[in-house]
């Protein structure tokens, strides 16, 4: 998600698994802020742009796979993408498009080398008088790496087979303290299916902070 060009394997209009059960979340949030333009870093095939623009949002995608734009575009014609990674100057999105006022990214930071740039571009491209960041990531914890200890998971949930996978495997803590240190304040914690302390994945709300 880092270096435009880079091919993450999409190939047709699909959900991803993990919309299912993010997508229905991150509307309800949307919801709840009143907010109505809305930034999606690491959009894939446009899945969730579509989503909430057919939720009545002004939903904008980027995304770094250049194969994933063109089956966005063309399966939601309503929805602007463009084909830009994390790496990218706010400046350069805002000279395309106004700001936001609210960034969406999920299953994204844990496939970044560089992770900090995600909430750096966020808050580069949000509204100066602030603005929402909805970040989502799978889950970790003493119980869930517990469990997979004791079904001895560990091989599958670390896989290192596949192109493109994880490299960072963020716990509530640690996402939360990113997020703190490049200009946002986290406001609330959601786990995501599953059972409590067994969750797939965690969304994390925050707001970025305004110097006054």
């Amino acid at each position: 998600m880092t270096s435009t060009g880079t091919r993450y394997g999409w190939s047709n209009t699909a959900a991803p698994h993990s919309c299912n059960y993010l997508g229905p979340t991150v509307l309800a949030l949307l919801r709840e802020l009143s907010v109505h333009r809305v930034l999606d870093i690491g959009s894939g095939n446009g899945v969730l742009c579509g989503e909430m623009h057919a939720a009545g949002f002004d939903s904008v995608g980027i995304e770094v796979d250049p194969e994933g734009v063109v089956i966005a575009r063309d399966a939601h014609p309503g929805v602007s993408f463009h084909c830009m990674g994390v790496d990218t100057r706010p400046d350069a999105l805002l000279a395309l498009e106004s700001p936001f006022e609210a960034v969406v990214s999920t299953e994204v930071i844990e496939h970044l080398y560089d992770p900090r740039q995600l909430p750096v571009l966020a808050a580069g491209v949000l509204k100066a008088e602030g603005g929402w960041l909805i970040l989502s990531t799978p889950y970790h914890g003493y119980l869930k790496n517990l469990a997979l200890s004791l079904a001895n998971k560990w091989d599958h949930h670390h896989t290192a087979l596949w192109h493109g996978g994880h490299i960072k495997f963020w716990s509530r803590t640690t996402l939360g303290q990113l997020l703190e240190d490049n200009g946002f304040q986290v406001i609330r914690f959601v786990g995501v299916a599953r059972l409590p302390f067994l969750w797939k994945s965690m969304v994390l709300l925050a707001r970025k902070r305004v110097v006054s």
